[in-house]
C-alpha cells in the first residue's frame, strides 16, 4: 500500500467512539458465557442516572442545553451505546449457547 491508500482508508473507517467500541468488542460473535451473558443483560443505568437523560433529553428538545449540559448528554449517550453493544454479543452468546443445547428459544 502507498501512503494516499493509507491515508485513503484511514477516512472511509467510522471513527467515532460508538462505532469503534463495535469493532473492538465484535457483536456479532459470540463469546461470553451464559452466566456472564445473563449478568450482562442484567446491567442497566441507576434511577438517578435514567432521571438525569430524561431531564437533558427534554431540556435538549427545548433548546435550553448548556454547552456543559451538552456534552454530559453525549457522555450518557456514549455508555449507552457502550451497553448496546455489549448486551447484542450478550444476546448472541446466548443464542449461540441455546442452539448448541437444543434450546428452541
Amino acid at each position: 500500500m502507498i501512503s494516499g491508500e493509507i491515508e485513503m482508508s484511514r477516512t472511509l473507517v467510522d471513527a467515532n467512539e460508538a462505532s469503534i467500541l463495535k469493532r473492538v468488542f465484535r457483536p456479532d460473535g459470540p463469546t461470553f458465557s451464559p452466566e456472564a451473558a445473563r449478568e450482562l443483560l442484567a446491567l442497566d443505568f441507576d434511577q438517578v442516572d435514567k432521571d438525569r437523560m430524561r431531564e437533558l433529553s427534554a431540556r435538549a428538545r427545548a433548546g435550553t442545553l448548556t454547552t456543559e449540559e451538552d456534552a454530559e448528554a453525549g457522555r450518557y449517550e456514549l455508555v449507552g451505546h457502550l451497553l448496546n453493544i455489549i448486551q447484542s454479543k450478550a444476546r448472541r452468546s446466548l443464542n449461540e449457547f441455546r442452539k448448541g443445547q437444543g434450546d428452541p428459544r
